[in-house]
């Protein structure tokens, strides 16, 4: 690697979303011609997403929804690309006007990007405008996983928790950040654990909305939370996890669906919303529907509905056990997630728990169901490590 190179490499890019207006035309041409399937036969979503909230979603998407002012939102945040691993990452970095901040690492999972977060970056970075505290600012960066959203989609396997781990230390150096902390939920959550594991230098604790702390073994006794628990993981493996499933073990084949029709992108991650969040039966009960419709946009238009789920593939082998973790760790329960874990398994798991929180509401998608109460939770847990 010549020296021109190795700058290139390193380098940290500007960049702006800028979706075509061909897209948006191709993808109104679509929406307007969509063949729709035959109809459930039950009166529920045990077969997955129902025609009619289908149709309805659809249709708001094709005459109410503004991609062009969802874009103008993400492009109010800087954002840039640097190149990782051999992978372009794209990245969300807001400092603070506090002087001082402590660094936040953010990581969304599957399905999401960097606009799951955009509800958390004031009250994080400018905690005085939220009734906060300016003192409690942080600087946040948030990038989007390998082959969602707008960054790179690998052309090799191997895109591991720990690897992606690897390359968020890495960014979080580049961006000269000597010391700095995470947070996770999902597939950000099992990143973030994996960071914790590796403890790069500078990482001063981590934050879980989605503790991977199963024992090991499953005790034969079991309290009533320690059932719920097994109980919400069997309903979460089986009943719920189909597309976990197709994803782990043939994301290219579903990747055709989901790279031709929109519809089809649409129905496969809005089915994820409506059965695991704090609903009354809707996912729109729980999550705005255009920011339900912000995720499936930038799927669509980024073409990236079988490179992220690869995210299943290349990680098969995880499982919601363990690692135990010795620095310190914050987390916070929400009580519709799929499972929810009692404290003593959590309190097993992490020896340096420094805070356990419980949400009255709120689901597995606990960022844009409940932001200002997880950006509140993350103050909690990880501002005094910085100081």
């Amino acid at each position: 690697m010549n020296a021109s190179t190795a700058a290139t490499v390193g380098a940290v890019r500007p960049f702006r979303i800028d979706v075509p207006d061909a897209d948006l035309d191709d993808l109104a041409r679509r929406l307007a011609t969509t063949r729709w399937p035959a109809p459930e036969t039950v009166p529920d979503w045990s077969q997955g997403v129902r025609l009619p909230s289908a149709q309805e979603l659809v249709e708001h998407w094709r005459d109410r929804y503004d991609w062009r002012r969802s874009e103008a939102a993400l492009n109010s945040f800087p954002q840039f690309l640097t190149e990782i691993d051999g992978l372009d990452v794209h990245f969300v970095h807001v400092r603070s006007r506090t002087p001082g901040a402590l660094p936040l690492l953010l990581t969304h999972g599957w399905p999401g990007s960097v606009a799951d977060f955009a509800g958390l970056i004031g009250p994080l970075t400018d905690p005085a405008a939220f009734g906060g505290r300016a003192e409690d600012a942080f600087d946040v960066v948030i990038p989007a996983l390998p082959g969602a959203g707008w960054s790179g989609k690998p052309t090799g396997p191997g895109w591991t928790v720990q690897r992606i781990a690897a390359a968020w230390a890495e960014l979080m150096g580049r961006l000269g950040y000597s010391e700095w902390v995470a947070h996770g939920g999902d597939w950000g959550g099992a990143v973030t654990t994996a960071l914790g594991v590796a403890r790069p230098a500078g990482l001063l604790g981590i934050h879980l909305s989605t503790p991977y702390a199963f024992p090991a073994e499953i005790p034969s006794v079991l309290s009533p939370a320690e059932r719920r628990a097994v109980d919400g993981l069997a309903r979460y493996a089986g009943e719920l996890g189909g597309s976990n499933h197709l994803q782990g073990t043939r994301p290219q084949t579903v990747g055709f669906a989901l790279a031709d029709s929109p519809v089809g992108q649409a129905a496969w991650i809005y089915e994820k919303y409506q059965s695991k969040t704090d609903n009354r039966g809707r996912a729109e009960d729980a999550i705005d529907v255009d920011r339900i419709l912000d995720t499936i946009s930038i799927s669509w238009f980024t073409n990236s509905g079988a490179s992220s789920g690869r995210v299943y593939w290349d990680n098969r082998s995880a499982t919601m056990a363990g690692p135990h973790l010795d620095l310190p760790v914050a987390v916070t329960v929400f009580p519709h997630d799929l499972p929810v874990l009692p404290r003593s398994w959590i309190e097993d798991a992490y020896s340096d728990l420094v805070h356990f929180g419980e949400a009255e509401h709120g689901g597995h998608f606990a960022a844009l169901e409940q932001p200002a109460f997880l950006a509140a939770e993350i103050r909690t847990g990880l501002h005094g490590l910085g100081r």
